[in-house]
């Protein structure tokens, strides 16, 4: 089945692209009164102001809300779950991975729970922070499609310089609030993003479509269930609220333990050894033996008393900052899963979201830690930071990852920044600099 997209069409605003950034620039510039925002839609001339009272940053990324398990289990338990196989057959039916354009199911807060589509635009717009788990609310990144559709409850389309981020203007988008087929609540937003063809009059019909026989989906559902015959409650055992753990280490020698639950959260700086021993669980999930622990921790799996004696000092402080992270013994492994920054990174990696990731990068993984275990995880989120962003970055990022201590000697990396470059480009003089200055030092 052919996509829908496949057959583009060029949409021009009602206004020039030039028109609409020089009154972009005056409004940021101050100048509210300016004639040129005549020259702006309404629709978007109000919701940049919106933008600008909410104080948006003009290259802000979107704060990431959700990851990992806590998206799982979001996203399993959200009203829109049972009909994403619907948005998939009618707005990526056939070749998705090659349609041209994204599409993406919001919540009614603007966070965006799944985002599938071409591989290339996703891979992109991943570098905005156009991701799973990011709030593209209008308060978190201004004037976008699902944003401003969530903002005044109506569908409508975005068109490139429109957007009040500059890292969102090489896109077009069209979006659709969803709703409660019966009680009419916000339930959420469709949004097709992507060039010129993603805000044509066929993506306007395509995504209300969808939105309404979302709706319609929803109630049917409803009603069905419904007419089911009623069936005895089932016994339930209560459980413990969860707890959430987090673990800070890029940067930081110390690391910093977070840990929220039953309407608390504590923050506690951790003694290196500790932020060690916590980070080889984190990260070996499955559990560790004495033996092997020692080996990753002090690099002598014969240091078992050692191990054993840092793990009673571990379990004290944990025992009066977080009970729950209390670790189990043969083998040694926490009872709650632990997530770490490094972790989170990896994770944006995988979802192609770069700019995000690097922005997210602050450093090596404890970076005055010896122990073989901490080194040899410390090479692989370097590592894997470094392929990411060579791979797929784009010259901004890559640019930006030269300037880290990480990326700072990296011939190959700033050879590639040059090839990038426009011949113009003034930043080419301080590059050639640095290739010249690391060459003549090797």
């Amino acid at each position: 089945m052919s996509s829908p997209w496949s057959q583009r069409r060029e949409v021009s605003p009602e206004t020039s692209r030039l028109l609409i950034e020089r009154a972009h620039e005056e409004l940021l510039a101050g100048n509210a009164a300016d004639e040129r925002l005549a020259d702006v839609r309404a629709l978007v001339r109000e919701s940049w102001r919106r933008s600008i009272a909410s104080l948006v940053g003009a290259e802000a990324l979107p704060p990431l809300e959700l990851d990992g398990d806590s998206l799982a289990e979001y996203r399993r338990s959200h009203p829109l779950v049972g009909v994403i196989d619907m948005v998939r057959g009618l707005l990526l039916p056939g070749g998705a991975d090659e349609s041209g354009v994204i599409v993406a199911v919001g919540d009614e807060a603007g966070r965006l729970l799944w985002v599938e589509g071409d591989r290339r635009v996703r891979s992109l717009t991943g570098d905005m922070g156009f991701v799973e788990g990011a709030n593209w609310s209008e308060d978190a990144v201004g004037t976008s499609a699902p944003g401003t559709a969530l903002a005044l409850d109506a569908s409508l389309q975005i068109h490139g310089a429109e957007h009040f981020n500059r890292l969102v203007q090489p896109w077009s988008c069209t979006a659709a609030p969803v709703h409660d087929p019966e009680t009419r609540k916000l339930l959420g937003v469709i949004d097709v993003t992507g060039g010129a063809e993603a805000a044509s009059p066929q993506a306007q019909l395509l995504v209300d479509a969808t939105a309404r026989a979302i709706e319609g989906e929803l109630l049917v559902a409803r009603l069905r269930a419904r007419a089911q015959p009623a069936r005895a409650p089932r016994r339930t055992t209560r459980t413990a609220t969860a707890t959430r753990a987090a673990l800070s280490v890029l940067g930081r020698d110390r690391g910093q333990l977070e840990v929220a639950g039953d309407g608390t959260e504590t923050v506690s700086a951790l003694a290196p050894r500790h932020a060690e021993l916590l980070l080889m669980l984190a990260v070996h999930r499955q559990g560790l033996s004495a033996e092997r622990l020692a080996e990753l921790v002090y690099g002598d799996p014969s240091a078992t008393v050692t191990v054993r004696a840092e793990m009673v000092r571990l379990r004290k402080v944990l025992e009066r900052t977080a009970p729950a992270l209390v670790p189990e013994s043969r083998p040694y492994r926490l009872g709650i899963e632990l997530e770490t920054d490094a972790h989170r990174l990896l994770s944006l990696l995988d979802r192609g979201a770069h700019r995000v990731a690097l922005a997210a990068y602050r450093g090596d993984v404890l970076p005055d830690s010896v122990a073989p275990g901490v080194e040899d995880f410390r090479t692989t989120v370097r590592t894997a930071l470094r392929e990411a962003l060579l791979a797929e970055a784009s010259v901004d990022v890559l640019l930006a990852f030269s300037e880290t201590d990480a990326a700072a000697d990296d011939l190959e990396l700033l050879r590639l920044c040059l090839s990038m470059l426009p011949a113009r480009s003034p930043k080419r003089a301080g590059l050639v600099a640095r290739v010249e200055k690391l060459e003549a030092d090797s």
